[in-house]
């Protein structure tokens, strides 16, 4: 049974935590259907915007299910684990269309590096962040210490890593982490969603390319992506295409 569900809203789809028992905690079968997901999406040309969701419960993702892991040897949890779920959230970050996370509850550990991996967060006023990783002896491993950084400041994340504390909404907005403070994070993010639909896709999604570059998301994937996009309407390409096919040597116009 899928717990992280993929729902369409005409050009809009919401990626959905459905795991409530356990806050929405992350099982292997949960980061498997949303790595099948991302790879969905960005095959998807009708849809421009997605939203992240969870079902309702104390939180809004508690991040990893020890369960999942806490049997696990250290190469078992490093190799299989660990990088799996770094690669998966990686692949959400570098997601084509743009994406807004809308974090209804406290959002803890992987929850928090799963949010991290959106484009943009709204939070409940209620809602806190944390990295409580170190009460059960483990270090934040799906882009704790990395993207966080980025995004929250290396005081910040070290207030959570290694003391523990937790980080309010009004403090997540103040640095910029989230956007907007919201009673209704899931409206208001659809409702963001929804003001792309007079821009240009196509924009939108070379715009973030860039800004990926220079913050070094994925900086060589973005670099040549953006190069591969621009050569791939010219002139020239169409006509080495075209000898390769025909078996002759190209004429290159230039152009």
């Amino acid at each position: 049974m899928s717990a992280v569900h993929l729902i369409r809203h005409g050009a809009i789809a919401e990626l959905k935590l459905d795991n409530p028992a356990k806050l929405n905690a992350f099982t292997v079968e949960m980061l498997q259907q949303l790595d099948a997901h991302c790879d969905e999406l960005d095959r998807d040309n009708v849809i421009q915007a997605v939203v992240i969701s969870a079902a309702k419960a104390k939180a809004f993702c508690t991040g990893a299910d020890i369960l999942e892991w806490g049997d696990l040897d250290p190469w078992q949890f490093a190799r299989q684990w660990v990088r799996t779920g770094h690669r998966i959230f990686d692949r959400l970050a570098r997601l084509s269309k743009p994406t807004i996370c809308a974090l209804h509850a406290h959002t803890f550990g992987g929850g928090l590096e799963f949010a991290a991996a959106a484009d943009l967060r709204v939070m409940t006023p209620r809602a806190t962040l944390a990295l409580p990783e170190a009460s059960v002896g483990i270090v934040p491993g799906w882009s704790g210490t990395q993207r966080l950084i980025r995004l929250l400041g290396e005081p910040m994340v070290k207030e959570m890593a290694l003391f523990g504390r937790r980080i309010s909404a009004d403090r997540a907005l103040a640095c910029g982490f989230a956007c907007e403070i919201s009673e209704t994070p899931r409206d208001t993010a659809l409702q963001i969603a929804d003001s792309l639909s007079a821009k240009s896709p196509r924009a939108i999604e070379v715009a973030k390319y860039m800004i990926h570059a220079a913050v070094a998301e994925d900086r060589n994937a973005m670099i040549e992506t953006l190069g591969s996009g621009m050569i791939s309407q010219s002139a020239d390409r169409s006509e080495g295409v075209t000898a390769f096919r025909d078996k002759r040597t190209p004429t290159f116009p230039g152009k």
